[in-house]
C-alpha cells in the first residue's frame, strides 16, 4: 500500500479518491473548496490538506483530476503547487483531460524537479468513477507506468500504456471525437423515431442488440427519451475537450469535419442554457427546446 495524495474532488475525483482509501492506501486529499476535502476525509478516514504542496508532502503518488490546463498548472507548479511538496522520485499522475501542450510543460517541469510524470486521462463518466470501472489511457515512460498501474487499479476497469508522454492525452482526444459522433447520431435517430411516432424504448431494445449498439445508447437512451439531462458529463466540459481536439488536429494536419460541426451544435446547446446539461442534450437542439 502506498502513501497517496489526490488533488481535485469533483464528480470523478471524489469517488476515485474513495476507492484508493478503500484499497488500503494512505490518502490525503486537496480540493479548492476546503469543506469538500474535509467532508471526504470524514467519510473515508483519510486526511485533508489546505494546499496541493501540503497534500503531496511525503506522498509516493500524487493524482490530480481538475478542470483544465490552467487548473493543472496551478496544482502542479503554482504557488504551493504539488511539485514543490514532492520528494525526488515521487510520481505525479494526471487524470485531467488537458492539451498535449500543457502535458509536455508539466512533464518537463516534473523531470527538472526529479519527479516521474504519467498522463492518464479517464473515460467512463461519473458512474465509472463511482463503480471503479474507468478506462485509463496512459502516456509516459514504461517503467513509470509499471509502477503506477497497481495503484490505478483501484478504480480501473482497464488501464493501458499507449506510449510515451502525451500519448494518453492523444488517446483521450480519440475517445472524445468518437463520443461526439455517437451522441449526435443517437440524438438524430431518437428524434427521427419520435417524429415517426415510434416507441423509442422498443426501438432501442431491438437496435441496441445489433450493429447500432453503443455505450451511449445503452446508458443514455432512457434519459434522452425522458428529456432529462441534469446529470452526467457537462456540455461545457465536452466543448473544452473538443476544442483541444480541434486545436490539436490543426497542429498535426488531421481532418475533423464532423467533430467541428458537432462542436458548433454543442455551442447551440450552451446558448439554450444547457452548459451544465449532460452531453446527450444534443437531442434538445433537434427538438427545438
Amino acid at each position: 500500500m502506498a502513501k497517496v495524495a489526490f488533488l481535485g474532488l469533483g464528480v470523478m475525483g471524489y469517488p476515485m479518491a474513495g476507492h484508493l482509501a478503500a484499497a488500503g492506501h494512505d490518502v490525503t486529499v486537496y480540493n479548492r473548496t476546503a469543506a469538500k476535502a474535509q467532508k471526504w476525509a470524514k467519510e473515508h478516514g483519510g486526511a485533508a490538506a489546505e494546499t496541493p504542496a501540503a497534500a503531496a508532502k511525503g506522498a509516493e503518488f500524487v493524482m490530480a483530476c481538475v478542470g483544465n490546463d490552467n487548473d493543472l498548472r496551478q496544482v502542479c507548479t503554482g504557488p504551493d503547487g504539488a511539485f514543490s511538496g514532492m520528494a525526488k522520485g515521487a510520481m505525479f499522475v494526471d487524470h485531467t483531460t488537458v492539451s498535449a501542450k500543457v502535458t509536455a510543460e508539466m512533464h518537463a517541469a516534473a523531470g527538472e524537479a526529479g519527479l516521474a510524470y504519467v498522463d492518464a486521462p479517464i473515460s467512463g463518466g461519473q458512474a465509472g468513477a463511482e463503480n471503479a470501472a474507468l478506462s485509463i489511457m496512459c502516456g509516459g515512460a514504461e517503467a513509470d507506468y509499471d509502477r503506477a498501474e497497481p495503484v490505478l487499479d483501484a478504480y480501473a476497469k482497464i488501464c493501458r500504456r499507449i506510449g510515451e508522454s502525451g500519448a494518453g492525452q492523444m488517446c483521450k482526444m480519440v475517445n472524445q471525437i468518437c463520443i461526439a459522433g455517437l451522441v449526435q447520431g443517437l440524438s438524430e435517430g431518437l428524434a427521427f423515431g419520435e417524429k415517426a411516432g415510434l416507441d423509442g424504448r422498443a426501438v432501442v431494445e431491438v437496435i441496441s442488440q445489433g450493429a447500432a449498439g453503443s455505450w451511449q445508447m445503452v446508458n443514455r437512451h432512457e434519459t434522452m427519451l425522458d428529456d432529462h439531462f441534469e446529470h452526467g458529463f457537462a456540455v461545457d466540459w465536452m466543448r473544452k475537450d473538443l476544442g483541444i481536439c480541434l486545436e490539436t488536429a490543426d497542429e498535426i494536419g488531421a481532418s475533423l469535419p464532423t467533430t467541428a460541426l458537432i462542436d458548433q451544435f454543442y455551442g447551440d446547446v450552451q446558448r439554450m442554457g444547457g452548459g451544465r446539461w449532460d452531453t446527450s442534450a444534443l437531442i434538445r437542439r433537434l427538438r427545438g427546446k
